[in-house]
Protein backbone atom coordinates (compact mmCIF):
# COMPACT_ATOMS: atom_id res chain seq x y z
CA UNK A 1 0.00 0.00 0.00
CA UNK A 2 1.19 3.48 -0.87
CA UNK A 3 -0.33 6.72 0.26
CA UNK A 4 -0.09 9.77 -1.96
CA UNK A 5 -0.48 13.25 -0.47
CA UNK A 6 -2.86 15.50 -2.39
CA UNK A 7 -3.64 19.06 -1.37
CA UNK A 8 -6.52 21.13 -2.66
CA UNK A 9 -8.02 24.31 -1.18
CA UNK A 10 -5.39 24.06 1.60
CA UNK A 11 -6.87 20.70 2.67
CA UNK A 12 -4.74 17.56 2.58
CA UNK A 13 -6.10 14.17 1.49
CA UNK A 14 -4.43 10.77 1.49
CA UNK A 15 -4.98 8.90 -1.77
CA UNK A 16 -4.52 5.18 -1.13
CA UNK A 17 -2.91 3.15 -3.89
CA UNK A 18 -2.30 -0.59 -4.01
CA UNK A 19 -2.45 -3.64 -6.22
CA UNK A 20 -4.42 -5.51 -3.55
CA UNK A 21 -7.50 -5.00 -1.40
CA UNK A 22 -6.45 -2.90 1.60
CA UNK A 23 -9.78 -2.56 3.43
CA UNK A 24 -11.27 -5.95 4.20
CA UNK A 25 -12.51 -5.49 7.76
CA UNK A 26 -12.83 -2.76 10.41
CA UNK A 27 -9.26 -3.30 11.65
CA UNK A 28 -7.68 -2.92 8.22
CA UNK A 29 -9.81 0.18 7.61
CA UNK A 30 -8.55 1.66 10.86
CA UNK A 31 -4.97 0.82 9.89
CA UNK A 32 -5.39 2.76 6.63
CA UNK A 33 -6.72 5.75 8.55
CA UNK A 34 -3.95 5.63 11.15
CA UNK A 35 -1.25 5.21 8.48
CA UNK A 36 -2.58 8.24 6.60
CA UNK A 37 -2.66 10.22 9.82
CA UNK A 38 0.90 9.22 10.71
CA UNK A 39 2.49 9.50 7.26
CA UNK A 40 0.54 12.40 5.72
CA UNK A 41 -1.05 14.09 8.73
CA UNK A 42 -4.64 13.80 7.54
CA UNK A 43 -7.83 11.94 8.39
CA UNK A 44 -9.25 12.34 4.88
CA UNK A 45 -8.98 9.12 2.87
CA UNK A 46 -9.55 8.77 -0.89
CA UNK A 47 -9.64 5.17 -2.09
CA UNK A 48 -10.57 3.24 -5.21
CA UNK A 49 -13.51 0.88 -4.60
CA UNK A 50 -11.49 -2.05 -5.95
CA UNK A 51 -9.25 -1.67 -2.88
CA UNK A 52 -12.26 -2.27 -0.63
CA UNK A 53 -13.59 -5.79 -0.02
CA UNK A 54 -16.62 -6.62 -2.13
CA UNK A 55 -18.59 -7.52 1.03
CA UNK A 56 -18.57 -3.81 1.90
CA UNK A 57 -21.03 -3.23 -0.95
CA UNK A 58 -23.36 -6.01 0.22
CA UNK A 59 -25.10 -4.13 3.00
CA UNK A 60 -26.55 -7.26 4.59
CA UNK A 61 -23.03 -8.32 5.66
CA UNK A 62 -22.85 -5.32 7.98
CA UNK A 63 -19.26 -4.64 6.92
CA UNK A 64 -19.96 -1.14 5.56
CA UNK A 65 -21.62 -0.12 8.81
CA UNK A 66 -18.78 -1.48 10.94
CA UNK A 67 -16.06 0.18 8.85
CA UNK A 68 -17.80 3.52 8.55
CA UNK A 69 -18.63 3.57 12.26
CA UNK A 70 -14.93 3.03 12.96
CA UNK A 71 -14.08 6.02 10.76
CA UNK A 72 -16.67 8.23 12.44
CA UNK A 73 -15.43 7.18 15.92
CA UNK A 74 -11.85 8.11 15.02
CA UNK A 75 -12.73 11.35 13.22
CA UNK A 76 -11.95 10.02 9.77
CA UNK A 77 -13.58 10.99 6.51
CA UNK A 78 -13.55 8.77 3.44
CA UNK A 79 -14.41 9.07 -0.23
CA UNK A 80 -14.61 5.85 -2.23
CA UNK A 81 -14.47 6.22 -5.99
CA UNK A 82 -15.18 3.88 -8.87
CA UNK A 83 -17.81 2.47 -11.16
CA UNK A 84 -20.92 1.51 -9.21
CA UNK A 85 -23.09 0.78 -12.26
CA UNK A 86 -23.03 -2.99 -11.78
CA UNK A 87 -24.73 -2.76 -8.39
CA UNK A 88 -28.49 -3.12 -8.61
CA UNK A 89 -29.31 -3.08 -4.89
CA UNK A 90 -31.76 -0.30 -4.08
CA UNK A 91 -30.67 -0.23 -0.42
CA UNK A 92 -27.05 0.25 -1.54
CA UNK A 93 -28.00 3.06 -3.92
CA UNK A 94 -30.06 4.68 -1.15
CA UNK A 95 -27.15 4.31 1.28
CA UNK A 96 -24.74 5.91 -1.17
CA UNK A 97 -27.18 8.73 -1.92
CA UNK A 98 -27.71 9.52 1.77
CA UNK A 99 -23.98 9.26 2.52
CA UNK A 100 -23.22 11.80 -0.20
CA UNK A 101 -25.56 14.27 1.50
CA UNK A 102 -23.51 14.09 4.70
CA UNK A 103 -20.02 15.31 5.53
CA UNK A 104 -17.99 12.19 6.39
CA UNK A 105 -18.59 9.44 3.81
CA UNK A 106 -18.78 9.90 0.05
CA UNK A 107 -19.10 7.77 -3.05
CA UNK A 108 -17.78 9.26 -6.28
CA UNK A 109 -17.18 8.19 -9.86
CA UNK A 110 -13.58 9.41 -10.14
CA UNK A 111 -10.57 10.08 -7.94
CA UNK A 112 -10.79 13.77 -8.78
CA UNK A 113 -14.46 13.91 -7.73
CA UNK A 114 -13.62 12.05 -4.50
CA UNK A 115 -10.90 14.59 -3.68
CA UNK A 116 -13.35 17.42 -4.42
CA UNK A 117 -15.88 16.00 -1.95
CA UNK A 118 -13.31 15.99 0.86
CA UNK A 119 -11.80 19.39 0.10
CA UNK A 120 -14.74 21.68 -0.52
Amino acid sequence: MEIKRVEKNNIVCAVVQSDDVVISDPQSALEVLMTANYEIGTNKIVIDKKLVAEDFFILSTGLAGEILQKYINYGGRIAIFGDYSRYTSKPLHDFMYESNKGKDVFFAATESEAIDKLTC
